[in-house]
């Protein structure tokens, strides 16, 4: 497949990680993926510049803080003004960070409601007559613990299920034209910060049917899969956890 006829695909939070999994795995199947990111600039570089040396012109960036009134859109119309069409949404860029009841504030509100369901519910308005056109897709990171909440995230994980629920109202809003699923991951990689010490990792490993934590490239081959691979699954969450969420 050319690069010109590529399919193009956004993926939110490309720069690192997961994301950064995500679009070497969609890059891998012949897309241009553009790859969103807010303060990686040079991971975002890199991964550009790792994905453009196997296939020229490839890959290209986008800034913004998606969380911010008008950014969403702004995003979408460059994008469209320099790729003239869009054809898949990835919603993966998200904070995370533990907001025990009282220790609330409006900054945590903003920040986390804002990356995990403002940010995506606007990119998917704005992307949305492109993707009508397209008959193109959506892809929503959500999280295991929308629907099972874990201690110390209230907030969190109030805001995933708000995505979840999100998924499904998106799936029937741009039915027929539009698919939208969401990826539910349970234990990926620790966070870098220290959140979980290692008698929490253990315990959460002890939970886990399959006895082990994921790895980025389990989510990726499942967004893959229902981007390209799954013509009749729509307003679907599948959990890729290790089967921990089977009896949390």
């Amino acid at each position: 497949m050319s690069t010109a006829a590529s399919p193009v695909i956004l993926v939110t939070g490309a720069a690192r990680r997961v994301g950064a999994e995500i679009a070497r795995t969609l890059h891998a199947t012949g897309a241009h993926v553009v790859l969103h990111y807010r303060n990686s600039a040079a991971e975002a570089r890199a991964l550009a510049d790792e994905l453009d040396r196997v296939r020229p012109g490839s890959a290209s960036l986008i800034r913004g803080d998606l969380k911010d009134d008008g950014v969403p859109a702004a995003l979408i119309d460059a994008l469209l003004a320099a790729r003239h069409r869009l054809d898949a949404v990835v919603n993966n860029a998200s904070s995370f960070f533990p907001t025990p009841i009282g220790s609330i504030d409006a900054a945590a509100w903003t920040e986390l409601i804002g990356s995990n369901l403002k940010g995506p519910l606007f990119l998917a308005q704005a992307a949305a007559p492109m993707l009508r056109r397209q008959r193109g897709a959506i892809v929503n990171i959500v999280d295991i613990h929308a629907e099972r909440p874990l201690r110390n995230y209230p907030l969190y994980c109030a805001a995933k299920a708000g995505l979840l629920g999100l998924t499904r109202a998106l799936a029937l809003e741009l039915a027929p034209d539009v698919r939208v699923n969401g990826v539910s991951p349970g234990a990926i990689e620790w966070p870098e910060d220290g959140q979980f010490p290692s008698e929490q990792r253990d315990a959460i490993v002890r939970h886990t049917l399959l006895g082990r934590i994921g790895t980025p490239a389990d989510i990726a081959r499942t967004v893959r899969f229902l981007l390209l691979d799954a013509p009749y699954v729509t307003g679907q969450i599948i959990a890729v956890d290790g089967g921990r969420s089977a009896h949390l």
